[in-house]
């Protein structure tokens, strides 16, 4: 039989999905985070054929823009979360389109932490 003639399993290719991630991030120089900041909540909207995927190049790209990405909490897909009724409005599902058409990593909110905030306990 001939390398030609050899048969390759077919694979089929998984879609890729828009993740919603919260990721919690330290600072770094040159983040650009207000000053008194230890460091913030982002909201972003990843794409990926997994969740793991989608955190991997959400973390890559926060670490690019001079960020330091500590945790990631994963909330699923679009469809996950309406499984599981959380609220998504017109303004946030336009933005998860805008990630999987560009596969692209959206940060659609940053809330910055301060020494003397409890916004990060509200967080968990």
């Amino acid at each position: 039989m001939d390398d030609d003639e050899i048969e390759k399993p077919s694979r089929q290719k998984r879609p890729q999905q828009v993740y919603t991630l919260l990721v919690e991030v330290g600072r770094k120089s040159g983040d650009g985070l207000p000053k008194n900041a230890t460091g913030a909540a982002l909201l972003c909207y990843s794409t990926g054929v997994s969740e793991d995927e989608a955190v991997r190049e959400c973390v890559a790209v926060l670490k690019q823009a001079d960020l330091a990405p500590l945790d990631v909490t994963g909330y699923g897909t679009l469809e996950e979360r309406l499984a599981t009724e959380h609220e998504i409005d017109s303004e946030e599902r336009l933005l998860m389109e805008r990630a999987l058409s560009e596969n692209a990593v959206i940060v659609a909110h940053a809330t910055p932490f301060f020494a003397d905030d409890d916004t990060r306990q509200k967080l968990h």
